[in-house]
């Protein structure tokens, strides 16, 4: 359990002790999120589904790679048209993938790397993805946001798909 999240809950046995509840305590300390947390990535540095799919659509594509740095079994069911895997990136494993898959590449191509294995809050591998490429230097990297999951978020939403790979 991290500090933030064991002062958290001081605060609310505490809050409790002293007569409040701990939904009070809650509203009034809210922990930052780790750097491993999908949480931590910077809202400027995050893209919406439409923009994306408009990005796809649109004569720009060509400039733009798209990672999907989440599990292989949930890019071979479906994933966006062009989009590469990489392996996951909350693995060793899948960051060196990512590394390595990058490492020739122009410090300022537009990359976009997507995961939606689940809820957003909760995604294993997004933000570790997202540090590891701009530790290397990268400076136009967005990270596709997923609300639950790219089933709800991407698929329901008649945007395109490819399977297989």
């Amino acid at each position: 359990m991290s500090v933030n999240r064991r002062l958290f809950w001081l605060f609310c046995v505490v809050g409790v002790a002293l007569g409040n509840s701990g939904y009070r305590a809650q509203a009034q300390f809210q922990p930052a999120p780790d750097a491993g947390s999908a949480l931590s990535i910077p809202a400027d540095h995050l893209i919406q589904p439409q923009k994306l799919n408009d990005l796809l659509q649109s004569s720009r594509q060509g400039s733009l790679l798209v990672l999907q740095v989440g599990s292989r079994l949930l890019y071979q069911e479906a994933h966006i048209p062009g989009a590469e895997y990489v392996g996951p990136g909350g693995q060793p494993a899948g960051l060196e993938l990512l590394r390595k898959r990058v490492a020739g590449l122009n410090k300022d191509q537009f990359i976009v790397l997507y995961c939606g294995c689940c809820p957003w809050e909760r995604c294993p591998n997004v933000a570790r993805a997202f540090a590891q490429v701009r530790d290397m230097g990268f400076t136009n990297v967005k990270v596709l946001y997923v609300a639950n999951n790219f089933g709800a978020d991407w698929v329901a939403q008649g945007y395109r798909v490819e399977k297989g790979q």
